[in-house]
């Protein structure tokens, strides 16, 4: 059982000693159609995106305009119309995919935590990456090795125990850190 949720920020429990917590807001998800294998095609409002591909998909399922995009989730049952959250009252662990923070093109020492070399002394190894292929044999750079790149900006999925499930205003609040930015869309999956 999978839900669309955005990811409001991180809090903490009054309880002693205190929880720190990422707080997801369960967004309002219609169920359009579903599937033989519980695959279901569902709706949810983001933005103001319009087209002539979402106007047809709205009329086909007898949406409102503000259910605009359209995503493939696992569901429970094969019930059409409002996504049941009910299930989330119960739930102890869950699985969130975001997108984490993109942070462009980096070096060795931000994306890899490469110590690099001295600082001073006439040194002119500072932050670079060093030695990265071999003399004679193999004579090519092996593959897999930690160089400067894009870092950041990838799907991301971790593990997290659920706190607590606010049903009426649809926040569900779990323990520890979630990557991506505060106002992210992404996934929640019940593991257990």
């Amino acid at each position: 059982m999978e839900y669309i949720v955005e990811k409001i920020g991180m809090s903490r429990t009054i309880a002693v000693p205190s929880i720190p917590v990422t707080l997801l807001r369960v967004l309002e998800t219609k169920v359009c159609e579903v599937d033989a294998n519980n695959r279901a095609t569902v709706a949810y409002a983001s933005g103001k995106k319009l087209n002539r591909s979402i106007a047809g998909k709205q009329k086909k399922y007898n949406l409102s305009a503000q259910f605009n995009r359209f995503v493939t989730i696992d569901v429970a049952s094969d019930e059409i119309g409002d996504l049941d959250t009910t299930s989330l009252g119960e739930v102890k662990v869950v699985k969130s995919t975001f997108v984490s923070k993109g942070r462009g093109f980096a070096g060795v020492m931000k994306r890899h935590n490469f110590a690099g070399g001295p600082g001073g002394h006439g040194s002119r190894f500072h932050r670079s990456t060093g030695s990265i292929g071999n003399a004679e044999w193999p004579g090519r750079v092996q593959k897999g090795r930690k160089m400067p790149g894009h870092y950041g900006n990838a799907k991301t999925t971790v593990k997290n125990e659920v706190v607590s499930f606010d049903a009426q205003n649809g926040i569900l609040a779990v323990k520890g850190p979630i990557p991506g930015a505060n106002g992210a869309l992404g996934r929640v999956r019940i593991v257990k």
